[in-house]
């Protein structure tokens, strides 16, 4: 896997990825033009338990309609001022049932989300889901 930064101007910096894609980072105060890098972290964690959450159910042929995953971190009070504890909130929509919901949470967590698996060695990561309805 091959990423790479390009600075732009001021505290803005284009990111490229392996497959062409790109992110803006904007480490300005405002982080008007992007996501600062530890929001995109945040996100990368967000992104990389939906897509377990998602398919776990979707095997298990849960009718899965919704997933919204959102986190709530704190962090270090001083550089570097890494995540010392997230919180993610899932909200899932459709006739999922809880054991189902819980499994794939837990699956995720503890077995595939490689995002979750690098970041549980600086924070501590828990979790509560929503049900929709």
């Amino acid at each position: 896997m091959i990423a790479s930064v390009e600075w732009k101007q001021g505290m803005i910096f284009e990111g490229h990825s392996e497959s062409k894609h790109t992110i803006t980072f904007d480490s300005s105060s405002s982080h008007a033009a992007g996501l600062s890098p530890m929001e995109a972290v945040l996100a990368a964690l967000c992104g990389c338990t939906s897509v377990d959450v998602v398919s776990i159910l979707e095997k298990k042929r849960e009718p899965v309609t919704g997933l919204t995953v959102s986190a709530t971190a704190e962090r270090a009070p001083s550089p570097p001022s890494v995540f010392t504890h997230i919180h993610l909130v899932y909200r899932v929509s459709g006739d999922v049932s809880k054991k189902a919901m819980e499994d794939a949470v837990s699956l995720s967590k503890n077995k595939y989300c490689s995002v979750s698996k690098m970041l549980e060695k600086a924070a501590e990561i828990d979790y509560s889901i929503e049900y929709a309805g």
